[in-house]
């Protein structure tokens, strides 16, 4: 029997939530990375995470079980570095906010990283970075008042950990422009660079992005045209699915990585109903009810894509009674 992933000769992987998370693999995504290897797919892990250096991931998803190299592993922090060697000149002072992987990158890209407005930089570029100090926030925000150009390598407002979601480089992004105003000319998903590099690096002619999140990995696969699978592994659940606009939504669905390994689900909608391998979902005075009561976890996502499909179709739908059914998702 055919299966999803089959009818891609690429798979493009977000990391945080979807291959880890923190320090823990998730279930079966080693096996499943295993299979599509051996079942001749590209892979490449693209990450926002622009805290830790290509080699640093690379190493943390081998002693995780994974087979990957650093051709494997794309991050945000490479595509905004090799974006500022573009557009900036050679020896250009560059305000860096974010980790010292990414100062290094700049510095490798022919410009120089420095920590003050008081350096006259032309550029500022925030990135993410856990010890990141409130008083470097205070000169970014005072270079770009003073004319330097506000770049960002990724602008996710939080990110899944082990103990539940964090704040990301969004929220340090939203704090300075709070007080400055406007936005960064950022480079990670959703924005193009990010995608357009992956794909370029897969040398894929039909990719499939995965990830966890709507707001970057599936808004970011629309925007390049290529499809997507939403996984329920990290931060994203079944409400985030069925709310999603235009744009916003995924091809496909499934609990894990490993769903690349089962058979696609394809939902049929209607009018009034919506069915997909036999869960149906319908209309009811304004709200969206499931037939039955499906128990296992292959019929809830069924279910649930079957919900999706119908609440695309008619936004007024309360899907609020058919999700409280679908209890072993999240």
């Amino acid at each position: 029997m055919p299966v999803l992933i089959d009818a891609y000769d690429a798979a493009l992987f977000d990391l945080d939530g979807v291959i880890y998370l923190g320090p823990d693999a998730v279930p079966g995504a080693a096996e499943a990375m295993t299979a599509l290897t051996e079942a001749g797919k590209a892979v490449v892990y693209v990450t926002n995470n622009a805290a830790r250096s290509a080699d640093t991931v690379v190493k943390h998803l081998r002693d995780l079980g994974f087979a990957a190299g650093p051709e494997n592993v794309l991050t945000s922090a490479q595509v905004a570095a090799a974006g500022l060697a573009a557009a900036l000149a050679p020896g250009s002072k560059v305000l860096v906010a974010g980790s010292a992987s990414l100062a290094g990158l700049i510095a490798e890209a022919g410009l120089v990283p420095v920590a003050s407005a008081d350096d006259d930089p032309v550029a500022v570029i925030q990135g993410y970075d856990p010890v990141l100090s409130w008083p470097l926030l205070d000169e970014v925000a005072l270079a770009i008042a003073a004319g330097a150009v506000w770049y960002a390598t990724n602008d996710d407002a939080s990110r899944p950990t082990d103990r539940g979601l964090v704040p990301g480089a969004g929220a340090m992004i939203a704090a300075v422009a709070a007080a400055v105003g406007g936005e960064p000319i950022t480079f990670g998903k959703p924005h193009r660079p990010m995608m357009a590099e992956a794909v370029r690096r897969a040398g894929a002619q039909r990719p499939i992005f995965v990830g966890d999140r709507i707001d970057t990995d599936i808004m970011g696969a629309n925007r390049a045209g290529i499809d997507s699978l939403m996984v329920f592994s990290g931060a994203h659940g079944k409400r985030d699915l069925v709310t999603a606009g235009p744009g916003e939504r995924p091809t496909h669905i499934g609990p894990d990585v490993s769903a690349l390994l089962q058979p696609a689900r394809s939902a049929l909608v209607t009018d009034r109903t919506a069915t997909c391998n036999g869960q149906q979902a319908s209309q009811e005075d304004g709200r969206i009810v499931l037939a039955g009561s499906p128990n296992t976890l292959a019929a809830q996502y069924d279910a649930l894509w079957a919900v999706a499909g119908l609440a695309w179709s008619a936004s007024f739908l309360d899907a609020g009674p058919a999700l409280a059914g679908l209890d072993l998702i999240g």
